[in-house]
């Protein structure tokens, strides 16, 4: 809300000097900043804008030659903020305070405490164009930016959140961000802060901010198939502590435990769950199909179960599993210096039915593998020339291939999933990860915006490269019988 209060008297002369002096100096060291002075070798740039910003900030403090004052109240107190401003500063910033004071001088503000205690940061970037923040302080400080229409300030702190998803809070707030991000309709901020999660979900599940997820945002996450956490056990447990927590009405309950991909935990968990779970009791009725298909579908043979039932859905799809039996963990020291290679096994497939079946899994990587385009080939004006190749013309490459065949695979195909780690904030967590097509051996477009001769690369930590490399078998329907 906002009041407006008292007649506004004429502005004073001084002010009016002032603001012009102060306009004026910032005219000239623009000007002096952008004037063509390549053709004479005696000229220099003198750039006093520090100074400039100090007067500014020192205007502010002493509320020097003022003409329009903010009352700043919130409901919790019954005394007000009160901040001696210039107009002509705070318009050119925003056009809310623009129309505020175009006939007003003295200007009531009603805001929330949260941010109303940021409003002397917010008035000091009308003034000066910086300010710093915390983490809690981000919403508060996007919600005063928003409201007054500071459109640059707005942005900067929506980047500020999308690059500070994985900083170490004591609470957590990437689902706080998320869920003010779906309430301002910011898509981009929303969709960064979905990718986090899903990406480091079980840092999330054993967190503060697990019980703050709302239903939206739980079924969204459940609908994933590139969540990374260690099993889906670990999920089904984070969601029976959600449910136990929230208590929501029985047909949400029911579509939250509907979207858990039972077919991926093996049969002995199943059935300690259908004695201990306390939810699994209370709500057996309206997923006891799933169990059911869940026990067929570990009892027979994939092929087999293939000709009755749909298994090209998500139900029988894994997500990315971290557990041994799904992939490998593979830390490269130095990895811009020459060609490595892994090998790893993995279980055929989810089924009980492969669970003594193993799959043995290459892994090349390449630092500076040169694409067909780039090779070095002979040149038609100069007998026996080859053209130069340059060692950053080439990109990492990772191919995975299984070391044999075998009548298993019928039916069978392979996804695989790398994940990059990077370090932040003293943690590690997954800000990147490619995916490979079911018929390819590596990702096109893996580390193609790595520079890994840096020791300051984002993708490396103590100049290592972290991958963990997940194999996820998916089943394929081949013969339909008619029921």
């Amino acid at each position: 809300m906002v009041r407006l209060t008292g007649a506004r008297p004429a502005a004073t002369r001084r002010w009016g000097c002032a603001a012009a002096a102060f306009l004026l100096l910032l005219l000239t060291v623009q000007a002096a900043q952008k004037a063509d002075l390549s053709g004479d070798a005696t000229a220099a740039t003198i750039n006093h804008s520090l100074t400039l910003l100090q007067r500014l900030q020192e205007l502010l403090q002493n509320g020097n030659s003022s003409d329009s004052v903010l009352r700043v109240r919130t409901a919790a107190s019954d005394e007000a903020k009160v901040f001696h401003t210039h107009q002509l500063l705070l318009s050119l910033q925003s056009e809310v305070f623009e129309g505020l004071l175009r006939n007003q001088s003295v200007v009531t503000l009603h805001e929330p405490p949260e941010t109303a205690a940021l409003f002397e940061k917010f008035i000091r970037y009308l003034y000066c164009g910086g300010v710093s923040i915390l983490l809690h302080q981000a919403i508060p400080m996007h919600q005063l930016a928003s409201k007054y229409r500071v459109w640059g300030l707005q942005r900067g702190v929506a980047d500020y959140m999308k690059t500070h998803l994985a900083s170490e809070s004591s609470q957590g707030h990437v689902v706080g961000w998320y869920h003010y991000a779906v309430r301002i309709g910011d898509a981009a901020l929303q969709e960064s802060c979905l990718q986090f999660l899903a990406w480091n979900l079980s840092a999330v599940l054993g967190s503060a901010e697990w019980a703050s997820v709302s239903v939206e945002l739980l079924l969204l996450l459940l609908e994933r198939s590139d969540l990374v956490l260690h099993s889906e056990l670990e999920l089904y447990t984070a969601v029976e502590s959600w449910l136990g927590r929230q208590q929501p009405e029985d047909p949400v309950a029911e579509r939250v435990l509907r979207a858990i991909r039972y077919p991926m935990i093996a049969p002995s968990q199943l059935f300690r769950l259908q004695v201990q779970s306390a939810v699994l009791a209370r709500h057996y009725g309206a997923v006891q199909d799933l169990l059911f298909q869940a026990f067929q579908f570990h009892a027979a043979s994939p092929l087999h179960f293939a000709k009755y039932f749909d298994v090209n859905c998500s139900m029988f799809l894994p997500r990315n599993y971290l557990a041994p039996s799904w992939g490998s963990q593979w830390v490269i020291n130095n990895p811009a210096r020459d060609d490595r290679s892994t090998s790893f096994q993995t279980q055929l497939g989810p089924s009980s039915h492969d669970a003594g079946k193993r799959v043995t899994w290459n892994v090349l990587f390449s630092p500076r593998w040169l694409p067909v385009s780039l090779r070095p080939v002979y040149s038609d004006s100069v007998s026996g020339a080859i053209q130069p190749v340059r060692i950053e013309d080439g990109r990492p490459r990772l191919v995975i291939t299984p070391a044999m065949s075998s009548p298993d695979f019928a039916g069978v195909s392979f996804q695989k999933t790398v994940l990059v780690g990077v370090r932040q904030q003293g943690r590690i967590f997954i800000k990147h990860a490619y995916s490979f097509h079911q018929s390819s051996d590596e990702a096109a477009d893996f580390l193609a915006h790595a520079d890994l001769q840096k020791r300051t690369s984002e993708y490396l930590i103590d100049n290592s490269l972290h991958l963990h490399i997940i194999i996820k078998p998916v089943y394929h329907s081949l013969i339909k019988v008619k029921k």
